[in-house]
This record gives C-alpha cells, structure tokens and sequence, in this order.
C-alpha cells in the first residue's frame, strides 16, 4: 500500500509538472497577446523595456523649458448621438496620458491611466513611423542618404532578390512599396504579426520575416499601410548613416529638442539585436508634445533648424491623388490621407498626426498652433470607432482652442 501511495504521489508530481510546463509553453506561444490585451496591456505600455531588449536615447544635458498656463477645457463634441466631454473621452476610449500645447504653451496635462505618470515612457507603436521619418529628413539634409529616389537595396544589399530590391525609399516613405500583405492584426500569419513574432524570439530572424513578404503590385502606384516598409527604412538609415536608430535619434533629435526624460527603443530578443522602426519607439507625454511642436513649427526649434523644413512641409501632404484623404483604398480608413509616414487630414489647414494601435495620436495642427497628444490602451489594436472618436474629439478640442484665442 506504501508503495502505491508513493507512486500516487509521484505520478501526480509528474502530472503537475508536464501541465505547469504546457501552461509555460502555452504562455510563450500566446506572450504577443497576453501582454497587448486587458487588464495586462495598460501596464505594458508603459513597461517595455522589462519585457525586450532596449537602446535608450539619453535625455538632453540641457531639457529646454515647456511653459505651463493651465487653463480649464470646457468642450464638448458630438459622438453615436450624445454629447460627451473631455473627460468622458478619456473613459470611453481608455486614455492613459494626455497633453495639450497652444501657441507653444502646456495648456492642459493629464495621466488618467493606472500605471501613468509624467516620467512614464509610453509605448507608442506605430507612431515610431512619423519619429523615422523626421530622423530620414534629416539624414537626407546632411547628405547621408543621397535622395528618396534612391533604391533600397543600395543602403540594404541583404535586400537583394527580395520584394524590396526595386522600391525606392520615396516608395516605402509613402507606404506604396508593392510589398507585402495587409496589416490585418487578427490574423497570426500576416505579415506584421511574423514580424512581431521573430522580434519577440518565437520564431525566425527579423531579416527573414522581412524577406518574407511578397509583391504585389508596381512600386508607387497602391497605397498599403506596412510595418515591414517602414523597417527598411530604419535599416536604410542606420546604414547610411553608420548609427543606430536610438544613436541617431539622441544625436540629432532628441538632444536638439531638449527632451527632458530619456526616451528608448525596444529591440528584437534574437541577434543580431535590431530596433523595430515602424513600432518600438517609447517616450514620454511631455517629450512626445515637445517633437509635436517642432513639427507644428516647419521643424524649427529655438532659431535652430532641427528637421528641413520642406520636409516637414512633405508632412502635410504628398500631392498624389492615390495618397489623399478618403483615397487609400479599401480597408483603409476614410478619414485621413498619408504622406511620408505621417496620416494627413487634410483641409484649410493641412493638419497632419502620427498614430499607433491601441490609440495613440500625436495630432499636430499648425495653423490653430495645437499640438495634442494621447497616450492609450485600447482593448484592441484596431477600432475605427474608437479611432473615429477620438478624431471627433481632438478635432472639436483644436476648434475651441482656435476660437478661444
């Protein structure tokens, strides 16, 4: 009978063990959703860095001064036929950081999520595209990069024979590359999510998803919203210019701004360790509304030059019918245009924002000289009511600015 219970015992043990490590295995397999969806997504939006490698772009020796004039926002906007405030925007759609700068001053500061705080860096997704496309500019004024017109494949030779051994980097600034799937995040074998996949170690090597991606039409003719475009273009520029993104970025944009927190960018798990372009840029509230303001302002920062001004200006808008508000083509919102990875809105005043999943928004209106941004965690990566309201409301919140003088 002893000899039975010790053998109970130690094939429960073993049954234990083997479904302790099925839980493990199941875990790792599903990390990617796990830490993007509720109730583990708002603390890892702000946590990155405990969960992949990093490079951190050091602060500024020198933060430069965000003047305060705190002034109550009393708005309101329309949205599914109720009239809702600034407030109720930041429940209904999951806010965990929000600022708003007029005229250059710091009008309006709040951190409505649990594990947010004005030195809290924020995972901002695909809003990283609209930073790459400011550290391209610059590198293109300093002669690094010869021209947009340039091949990719002469920056990225381990390019060759894949989809992106044709496309110009003017091609992959617009999203018209004529490589790749659909940014569909749903569905485990797109293209973003194999990516994703080789930068959190599950399987393969960030170059192989990349060369993984087919073609699909002629370079420059089709919009298509790709992650994968965008980093080419952060190996275009660390090639060019001999940096790392988060080398560059410290050099030439985060130290000439003032930032006054470090910022950082996550990095694959599996070497050779590469910084995601297109998606792994973290940074504050505050600094992310002080790079909204240089752009507001033709990327001029204190007398000084930072960002070309016609590239900024190429920000606004690209010109190109295919490319204008309501024109991406299907599956593509209808509310914005796209220009040298930036969403374009169009209008009078040719605002323009960077966004990333989950509801992050650096909505930048030069005109109104209004710069919002809102840091959130969507229950997914990808709601066009959400999306739709929160556009309503930022759009609403510019007019009132703009009319209250």
């Amino acid at each position: 009978m002893a000899g039975d219970r010790t053998w109970a015992v130690g094939a429960g043990v073993v049954t234990a063990t083997a479904a302790a490590a099925a839980g493990v295995r199941w875990m790792w397999r599903h990390q990617d959703a796990l830490m993007l969806r509720p109730p583990l997504n708002e603390w890892t939006f702000t946590h990155m860095s405990s969960l992949l490698p990093s490079e951190r772009v050091p602060r500024a020796a020198r933060p430069s001064v965000l003047p305060r004039a705190p002034r109550a926002l009393d708005l309101t906007y329309a949205w599914d036929g109720a009239t809702h405030t600034l407030s109720d925007l930041h429940v209904r759609t999951r806010t965990t950081g929000f600022a708003v700068l007029h005229r250059g001053q710091l009008v309006h500061e709040a951190y409505p999520g649990r594990f947010a705080a004005p030195h809290r860096r924020f995972q901002l997704f695909s809003l990283t595209k609209s930073v790459t496309s400011a550290l391209l500019g610059i590198a293109l004024e300093d002669g690094a990069i010869g021209s947009t017109d340039d091949k990719v494949v002469a920056y990225c030779p381990h390019l060759a024979g894949s989809a992106f051994d044709g496309p110009s980097i003017e091609d992959l600034l617009h999203m018209t590359s004529g490589a790749g799937g659909t940014e569909d995040y749903e569905d485990p074998d797109s293209p973003v999510n194999r990516l994703m996949r080789a930068v959190t170690g599950q399987r393969g090597t960030v170059l192989e998803a990349v060369r993984s991606v087919l073609p699909h039409s002629r370079p420059g003719t089709r919009f298509n919203y790709s992650t994968i475009d965008t980093q080419v273009l952060g190996w275009v520029l660390e090639a060019a210019t001999g940096r790392t993104l988060a080398q560059y970025a410290a050099e030439r944009l985060w130290g000439p701004i003032g930032a006054e927190s470090d910022a950082y960018y996550a990095l694959s798990r599996g070497l050779p360790r590469t910084a995601v372009g297109g998606g792994s840029f973290n940074a504050t509230v505050r600094d992310l509304a002080r790079f909204g303001l240089l752009m507001a302002r033709g990327g001029q920062w204190h007398g000084t030059q930072v960002v070309p001004r016609w590239w900024v200006e190429r920000s606004h808008g690209a010109g190109l019918p295919h490319l204008e508000v309501g024109a991406l083509g299907e599956g593509h919102p209808t509310g914005y245009g796209y220009s040298n990875q930036w969403w374009t809105l169009g209008g009078p005043h040719r605002a323009f924002t960077g966004l990333g999943i989950y509801g992050q928004f650096l909505w930048i209106d030069p005109v109104a000289d209004v710069v919002v941004v809102k840091t959130s965690a969507w229950p997914v990566a990808d709601d066009p009511a959400l999306d739709g309201e929160t556009a309503t409301a930022l759009t609403a919140l510019v007019t009132h600015l703009a009319a209250d003088g």
